[in-house]
């Protein structure tokens, strides 16, 4: 039971901490596409996901927390690593990787 709680609080503080973050950024479409983020979803606050789903189609419009079809982008790697969330789109590679593998 110790261990359930520990995990939801890291999880809580998680979320927490990608809210802040994703605060900092005056705008979306400074994250969309971007090479290193990716679309976590079911990790997201009510009013603070990124963009469209659940038939809206603005950021901020998540009418419930944990929602599993609402996302937010955050860093390469991070989704992974938090508790029930779900990868909705992996990062894009970066323009030098796609080169590299052309060639």
């Amino acid at each position: 039971m110790k261990d359930h709680k520990k995990t939801v609080a890291v999880a809580t503080a998680l979320t927490g901490v990608l809210a802040l973050g994703y605060a900092t950024f005056s705008s979306e479409a400074a994250l969309a596409g971007k090479p290193g983020m990716e679309k976590c979803g079911g990790i997201v606050k009510a009013g603070m996901n990124d963009c469209g789903a659940n038939e809206h189609s603005c950021s901020g419009g998540a009418e419930e927390d944990n929602d599993p079809k609402e996302w937010i982008y955050v860093p390469e790697g991070t989704c992974e690593k938090i508790t029930d969330a779900i990868l909705i789109e992996p990062a894009p590679e970066a323009e030098s990787e796609e080169a590299e593998s052309a060639s």
